[in-house]
């Protein structure tokens, strides 16, 4: 079975080739976020929401028919293609400002696939230390065992990434905001930088969305999401995707995925499209939610520190200004002065926020970093020596359905449960 991508080209949506002399990208982004794959081949009607297509296997009339759907682009085995998914693949694209997007699996198999597909032995790639733990885990641990070297700077600034840089390092891997005490890499400097020395650059902007964040207008080469989070937004499904600059690194990526079968389900990319019709709503009110709370927590008087990159007080205020200027998203953390104890008490002690790792679904989410999503509690004193983590540190991701006018009463619960 042949299946390369050569000549193939990455879903487009309906509005690609603009309307009343208006272009895909002068379209406001609630309108991209509900378009459709585009099928003006199929006559009279279509469905205005996309269907489920679950068939593993597409017939054709003729060998020759078979062989242009590999060469071309077409659906003939549900691993290598899917009409479903390439309609949650073209709404991310119109979104990302991107030449194409391939969903995975997870957000993982996105990192890992980014990285096996554009790297080999003796290249080397730098990360930042303040990240998602499994992210971390999946450099440290595995990536290492294919002859990659692996470096991580502590700190989120463009100098420490280019103190880090080596003769053969051909990829740089960041998050934006960074998980989990949101710290904003400089990305417009960090792709120029990539330019300058010829290496690509991945930015997992999970935290932000391509609603708040579009990092691909700042020469970065793949935004990388975990489409678990705010994409789908409704804590029901596991996926991830990468959009890339070009559609030569579309080809390269794409040929990766249908080797390795690291692709989206059909059933999974349902709910994805289903949620990105109201990703740009929902990031609005996660946005003016989690800036109330920061404000409040700020105040707080068992509140050591709060991190939030909409406030002054963010060490990188200045540059999620500059990135993010629609919104800072929904996650807030915030350090609890009395430590390990005071943490661990108010994120047991809640009722009405649920004690759950994750976010960007309907709920409002808390958890303790260091012995949940970045450690545990057999490793608490391991995890106190990362630079990104303590043991007073609290992460709280609120519901954007607690608009801000009816705030105060969930504030409450939640300051006064301690």
């Amino acid at each position: 079975m042949s299946e390369s991508t050569t000549g193939r080209s990455p879903a487009v949506c309906d509005l690609v080739k603009g309307v009343w002399n208006k272009g895909l990208h002068d379209l406001g982004e609630s309108t991209r976020a509900q378009r459709h794959l585009d099928r003006t081949a199929e006559p009279h009607s279509t469905p205005l929401t996309m269907p489920i297509y679950h068939s593993s296997s597409y017939s054709v009339k003729t060998v020759e028919e078979y062989n242009e759907c590999t060469k071309q682009g077409g659906n003939y085995y549900a691993r290598l293609g899917n009409p479903t998914t390439a309609a949650a693949e073209c709404v991310i694209s119109a979104l990302e400002e991107g030449a194409g997007t391939v969903t995975f699996s997870s957000g993982s198999a996105a990192a890992l696939s980014v990285t096996l597909a554009f790297l080999k032995a003796g290249d080397h790639v730098v990360l930042c230390r303040q990240m998602y733990s499994g992210i971390f885990q999946l450099f440290q641990n595995h990536i290492t065992r294919f002859g990659i070297e692996v470096s991580f700077v502590s700190e989120p600034e463009i100098e420490h990434f280019r103190s880090a840089l080596r003769s053969n390092t051909k990829l740089v891997f960041v998050e934006a905001p960074c998980n989990p005490t949101l710290g904003v890499v400089d990305i417009e400097q960090l792709g120029h930088l990539g330019r300058e020395k010829n290496f690509l650059t991945v930015v997992d902007s999970t935290f932000a969305s391509p609603v708040l964040l579009k990092a691909l207008n700042y020469n970065v080469d793949f935004a990388l999401h975990s489409c678990t989070k705010y994409m789908g937004g409704h804590t029901d499904i596991i996926g991830g995707c990468i959009t890339t600059r070009t559609v030569e690194q579309w080809r390269i990526l794409k040929d990766f995925q249908q080797t390795a079968g690291t692709h989206l389900s059909p059933f999974d990319a349902s709910l994805l499209h289903r949620g990105l019709k109201t990703l740009p709503v929902r990031m609005k009110t996660h946005s003016d939610n989690a800036m109330q709370i920061a404000l409040m927590l700020e105040k707080h008087p068992k509140v050591l520190r709060v991190f939030y990159p909409g406030l002054a007080s963010h060490p990188h205020h200045d540059i999620a200004q500059k990135l993010m200027p629609k919104g800072f998203s929904g996650i807030v953390t915030f350090e609890m002065k009395g430590g390990f104890a005071a943490a661990k008490t108010l994120v047991e002690s809640v009722r009405i926020i649920n004690l759950a790792v994750s976010l960007g679904g309907t709920e409002s989410l808390i958890e303790h970093p260091a012995s949940m999503t970045h450690g545990s509690l057999d490793t608490l004193e391991e995890e106190q020596q990362s630079p990104c983590l303590t043991l007073g540190l609290i992460r709280l991701r609120y519901s954007q359905f607690v608009i801000v006018q009816s705030y105060p009463p969930v504030l409450n619960h939640l300051t006064t449960e301690y």
